[in-house]
């Protein structure tokens, strides 16, 4: 019975256990920095922040959200399906809600923008999926385009102390060849994924061959290997048939990311910082850099970001506190608005 117990504690302990691992590695790195920093200094600081201030934020804040949406919105349309531009909008942020609140604020939402569109405008499952695989392809190219010129940018004006300007350009230059890898092989007709699960099911048949055991079932031809084939191809199309509305795509990409950049500039200045733009783009380089850690909300991370941000541009740490705290408010009440409208269309549904 003992033995039966631990086990059975063991199999539901599993999963939760690297989310355990996260979690304490976030909350250790957030009193870290609440160490380095003072924190009645860096609340002093927003309080100084005008009631019409921290309105022109959320108006300018609305304005750049809304165009994250143009790329999807291009994309479905290129397939033939318009759906009106202010439901993809409250569309891309409820699923903003879903990444935010889940490790890795970059992802964990995708799953939910292929199930609106497919559920509530009857667009073909694998319509849906490409759209969204091409439009998160071009995301992330076009944000480690970008920290990788930031990098080369600090690097040229020596405004990243000890860090290595060459590690950092090394890592950006990496994570890029991924989105681009995946881009380029579209464009060129392959689908990469479904010929790793292929290559993967030649692995388990080699290795239970050697084992003397039957393989089991082909993950390439499972349901969901299947639709991860109809959906390549589906891309595919979308990339060969359609490239000026994916160059538009990445046009588009740049401007959203000149906004963000635009935005992030506005909020040092509402605290009252009299950063340089190469100031600027270290403390937008290292936020961007905390948001890729697999940390729920990016707990910990992002103020860390901010606090020595803020000491390699001769600021005092706790600015970089105010400003992490000001980013947090804005993305607290985004992903709560977003989680209220997914509450709103579970609701009706019922």
């Amino acid at each position: 019975m003992t033995d039966a117990l631990l086990e059975w504690s063991k199999r539901r302990l599993q999963p939760v256990l690297p989310q355990l691992f996260w979690l304490g590695a976030a909350l250790l790195l957030l009193w870290w920095t609440l160490g380095l920093v003072d924190l009645g200094e860096g609340l002093a600081r927003l309080r100084l922040v005008e009631p019409a201030q921290l309105a022109l934020l959320a108006v300018v804040n609305l304005a750049v959200l809304a165009t994250f949406s143009a790329r999807w919105w291009l994309l479905l349309a290129a397939q033939g399906y318009r759906i009106a531009y202010w439901q993809l909008v409250t569309y891309r942020l409820a699923t903003f809600a879903v990444s935010y609140f889940t490790p890795g604020p970059h992802f964990g939402g995708e799953p939910l923008q292929v199930y609106l569109v497919a559920t509530r405008h009857r667009v073909p499952l694998a319509a849906a999926v490409a759209a969204v695989l091409v439009d998160k392809a071009l995301e992330m190219a076009t944000n480690f385009i970008f920290l990788t010129a930031g990098a080369l940018l600090l690097a040229r004006q020596q405004t990243l102390g000890s860090i290595d300007p060459m590690q950092l350009l090394g890592g950006s230059l990496l994570l890029l060849a991924l989105p681009l890898g995946l881009l380029t092989a579209l464009f060129l007709g392959g689908q990469p994924l479904s010929t790793l699960l292929v290559a993967l099911d030649r692995m388990r048949g080699g290795w239970a061959a050697r084992q003397g055991r039957a393989p089991g079932p082909l993950w390439a031809e499972t349901r969901v290997g299947l639709a991860i084939r109809r959906s390549e191809a589906q891309s595919v199309a979308l990339c060969r048939q359609h490239p000026r509305v994916v160059l538009l795509a990445v046009g588009v990409s740049g401007l959203s990311w000149l906004a963000v950049a635009g935005e992030f500039w506005l909020m040092t200045r509402v605290l009252g910082l009299t950063l340089t733009w190469p100031g600027v783009v270290t403390a937008l380089l290292a936020a961007r850099v905390a948001l890729l850690l697999p940390l729920p909300a990016a707990i910990g991370a992002l103020e860390a970001s901010q606090a020595l941000a803020m000491q390699l541009t001769g600021q005092p740490p706790a600015a970089g506190l105010s400003l992490s705290l000001l980013i947090r408010g804005r993305d607290s009440l985004l992903g709560l608005a977003g989680l209220w409208l997914v509450g709103v269309w579970v609701w009706r549904k019922k």
